[in-house]
């Protein structure tokens, strides 16, 4: 079964270049470790799910791009063609002169429905292109403008016109110290509409990433093509071919739906987050010895102790015993901030959602939404249905 990828904004459309990127890499290396069946075996597998039938002998990725200016979309195919190993297709891509100016309401309320039909339209063809559709894999940015505020709106569509199908969004979380002065809008924005239309969230935080470049790829001077990368094999670990379990032999089939059966059991909690291990630079690879049972300890206490990445896990962490907590322990517990979910990352992220005050620092720059018929009453269905997830979260 395939998956559309729909890449929004710059943010979506430079990952999704990298994804397909890494995508096709893997399935064709020349240091796999299988006999020659099995890596033609692995190869269909990824064509079928991520590219479409080869034109010359290019495979075309199954992705429509969608931008409101060009010069992103413009960098991203020609990337693809000079690789020569895969592109894009001819007319697979939707771009305006005009950009969104890091304006959710302006993404959302004047673009989506302007240009909704042709949007639409290259989705439905990419569609048709596929024999089966496993569902759709949406890659935007919760900073900016289009990729938030498009992004929003564009899977609202998906889930109206195509709601027998999965949705999965990959959004990125912005840095902490800040990249647009209205970015917490933009987010609360973009999560809250998502909850209500997507299947489910995957998260990446960019400070996350930007650390594990630093400390684990030994990268001095950060790009965002590395952050970028990082992103790239991480997904590319989650959706390339796996044996089904029932055979050893066949792939499984439905990647989408094998992902949220095991990890979206209730439409409420459908954040997800990935761990990886282990993360460091191809010049110690020959240095380095892994056993399955050593990365799966590292892997376990990673998930229990909510570490981004294996350097610094705090492996004084353990899960709590079954029962009610005696009261000797719960401060223990609390102190040591054992994860039960992806909640801790609502939670940390979303100080601000915990209250629905509307003072004098909350109305600033609303004038910017107001004008293209956001107001205030969405703000506050929006942190409404946050607190609601938080919530959710926090009493599993």
């Amino acid at each position: 079964m395939s998956i559309v990828t729909v890449q929004l904004g710059q943010c979506g459309n430079q990952i999704g270049f990298e994804v397909f990127d890494a995508l096709l890499s893997d399935s064709h290396s020349s240091q796999g470790l299988c006999c020659k069946r099995e890596n033609e075996a692995y190869q269909a597998s990824c064509k079928e799910r991520f590219f479409s039938e080869e034109e010359n002998g290019v495979p075309i990725a199954r992705a429509v791009l969608v931008d409101m200016e060009p010069k992103v979309i413009n960098q991203t195919l020609s990337k693809a063609a000079q690789s020569g190993r895969w592109k894009y297709g001819q007319h697979a891509c939707f771009c305006q002169k005009q950009g969104s100016g890091n304006n959710w309401a302006y993404g959302y309320s004047v673009h989506g429905p302007r240009h909704e039909e042709s949007i639409m339209n290259l989705i439905r063809k990419e569609v048709e292109k596929c024999d089966s559709v496993s569902g759709f894999f949406i890659i935007m940015s919760m900073a900016g403008g289009t990729g938030s505020g498009i992004g929003a709106f564009v899977t609202q569509n998906l889930q109206d016109q195509y709601s027998n199908s999965l949705k999965m969004n990959q959004i990125i979380w912005p840095y902490g110290t800040g990249e647009v002065i209205v970015q917490n809008y933009n987010s609360i924005l973009t999560l809250s509409h998502l909850y209500r239309s997507s299947d489910a969230l995957l998260v990446h935080e960019n400070d996350a990433v930007h650390k594990i470049c630093a400390k684990l790829m030994n990268i001095k001077q950060i790009s965002f093509s590395d952050i970028n990368q990082v992103l790239a094999h991480q997904l590319g670990s989650v959706f390339q071919p796996t044996y089904s379990a029932e055979s050893s032999f066949h792939y499984r089939r439905n990647p989408l739906g094998d992902l949220m059966e095991h990890l979206v059991p209730h439409p409420e909690f459908k954040m997800l987050s990935i761990r990886n291990v282990p993360h460091m630079s191809e010049n110690s690879l020959a240095y380095s010895t892994f056993t399955w049972a050593g990365l799966l300890k590292h892997l376990r206490q990673m998930l229990i102790s909510n570490a981004k990445m294996e350097e610094g896990i705090d492996w004084h962490v353990r899960p709590p015993l079954s029962g009610p907590p005696s009261l000797s322990k719960m401060s223990l517990n609390k102190d040591l901030h054992f994860n039960t979910s992806i909640a801790n990352l609502v939670i940390l992220r979303g100080k601000d959602v915990q209250s629905a005050d509307v003072g004098k620092k909350f109305r600033a720059y609303i004038h910017q939404y107001t004008k293209f018929g956001i107001e205030e009453e969405d703000f506050l269905d929006s942190f409404t249905s946050l607190e609601q997830v938080v919530a959710s979260y926090c009493n599993l």
